[in-house]
């Protein structure tokens, strides 16, 4: 690929990827509230959120697991609040496939952590991935309410959620670009209701 063909090839993705993000906008913006309100209320009663996603979703638990327990910007300090990506423990998770397959890896942690009134944010580009929506069955039956963040379809774990926030978007890429964009928002509106005025907790 030339310089030429690069330059063209960096322009149309930039394009598809700021056309899609309007798009969101346009129609996940009250989902994207709702989930947020959720949230801060289970905070607000002492409750926890739970984040789960495979592959660059669950890179992504573990970023906005991080921008809730640590900080989103250092020039707004405020407690930190009760976030756990179920994807950062390789003994468990290697357990738990090993012992009960890869299917419930998710599942199983939201059995042993969860409580209700917490939250399960559960990312799935594809809303297919079976150790994902075992998860939110299991979130469900356990009193947990269910954030879903998805593609266009939604797959089979759209319908199992409290909440389901759908991506319009059949490219894996786009759709996790979306999702990131989502998540940093929903964090910052969910620090803003909660702690509208900078406090340092230290």
């Amino acid at each position: 690929m030339d310089r030429d063909e690069a330059a063209e090839r960096t322009r149309t993705y930039l394009n598809e990827t700021s056309e899609l993000l309007r798009a969101v906008g346009d129609t996940c913006l009250d989902d994207i509230v709702v989930a947020a309100e959720r949230i801060a209320g289970s905070f607000r009663a002492g409750g926890a959120l739970l984040i789960c996603g495979n592959g660059g979703s669950a890179a992504d638990a573990q970023h906005l697991a991080t921008e809730f327990v640590s900080t989103l910007t250092l020039d707004h300090p405020r407690p930190p609040m009760r976030a756990i990506a179920l994807t950062t423990d390789t003994s468990l998770l290697t357990a738990i496939a090993n012992d009960f397959g890869a299917e419930r890896v998710f599942a199983r942690q939201v059995d042993a952590i969860g409580r209700a009134g917490d939250v399960l944010l559960a990312i799935s580009t594809s809303g297919n991935s079976a150790n994902i929506v075992m998860a939110a069955e299991r979130a469900a039956a356990g009193g947990l309410e269910v954030v879903s963040l998805t593609g266009r379809s939604g797959g089979k774990l759209a319908p199992l959620a409290d909440v389901a926030i759908r991506i319009p978007s059949t490219i894996t890429a786009h759709i996790q670009e979306a999702h990131l964009a989502v998540e940093q928002l929903i964090a910052l509106i969910v620090e803003r209701d909660l702690h509208p005025v900078p406090t340092r907790s230290d």
